[in-house]
């Protein structure tokens, strides 16, 4: 077991954080090395799995995350922009892997990730599940066969607790929208409508958020023409399938050389 590939969890008591947790514990390609949270966390100092409600696991939940990256393989994390930039320059230091789920991050923040890049591998997706990084290739796919008279609309849903929108998958497909239309994003996107707004302008490439319950994510793009419509839907019950992603993109980046990858490079798509 101590030649499996040590993984640290950020965020060890969300939800993501808890999923990651358990799916690690049930690989036998893997093995749990450290659990994080934030200074003053009532989980700091205690055993993970008691933390978590259950036996002992012998694994320590800690607040600094430079001593548990240093004993370890691969980092995974689901937390915030800032906190996982903090966490990136530390996983370059110690050399490891850096698995990052975090939705939210502005361009400003993503462009931070380049120096850590030079030194880390990074693995960054909005989106981990293989179901998913298909749709994405079929989005652009389809965006490419068909002409602006179609109309292309994200439609995307999630939890209540969910604080970001769009969400990073509904970003993901619209940038493969626009890269098979080739225009940038940023140019055509609309994210937004409220009040008299007018008529939809062609080629725009529009965002729809729906928050409620315990969705755990639901995904349409629709291509709308007159007479006519295309809809590629992806629907996640069980967020078990982005840890899983997670944790196959954290054993294939063990052998890769610096640089930033996303899910595409490791599903080899």
């Amino acid at each position: 077991m101590t030649d499996l590939p040590g993984i640290v969890i950020t965020g060890a008591s969300g939800r993501m954080g808890q999923m990651l947790i358990r799916t690690v514990l049930d690989s036998d390609k893997a093995r749990l090395v450290g659990a994080i949270e934030r200074e003053g966390h009532d989980w700091i100092g205690r055993d993970l799995g008691e933390a978590m409600g259950g036996a002992a696991l012998g694994v320590i939940v800690e607040s600094d995350p430079l001593e548990a990256f240093a004993r370890a393989h691969a980092v995974i994390d689901f937390t915030a922009p800032e906190a996982t930039l903090d966490f990136a320059a530390i996983a370059a230091q110690a050399r490891v892997v850096h698995v990052i789920g975090t939705t939210g991050m502005d361009e400003a923040q993503i462009a931070r990730l380049e120096p850590a890049s030079r030194h880390a591998v990074i693995v960054r997706a909005g989106n981990m599940s293989l179901g998913v990084n298909l749709l994405v290739q079929l989005t652009k796919k389809v965006a490419q066969a068909l002409d602006e008279d179609f109309d292309i609309e994200v439609i995307e849903a999630h939890h209540r607790h969910k604080v970001d929108a769009p969400s990073g998958t509904a970003l993901m497909l619209g940038e493969a929208a626009a890269e098979g239309r080739g225009v940038a994003l940023a140019d055509v996107a609309d994210r937004g409508r409220d009040g008299i707004t007018g008529a939809r302008e062609s080629g725009h490439i529009g965002f729809s958020a729906i928050r409620g319950g315990d969705i755990v994510g639901e995904h349409d793009v629709l291509f709308a023409a007159p007479g006519e419509r295309i809809i590629l839907r992806h629907v996640a019950t069980d967020r078990a399938i982005f840890a899983r992603g997670a944790l196959r993109a954290a054993l294939w980046g063990q052998d890769k050389k610096p640089g930033q990858y996303d899910m595409m490079d490791v599903l080899g798509l």
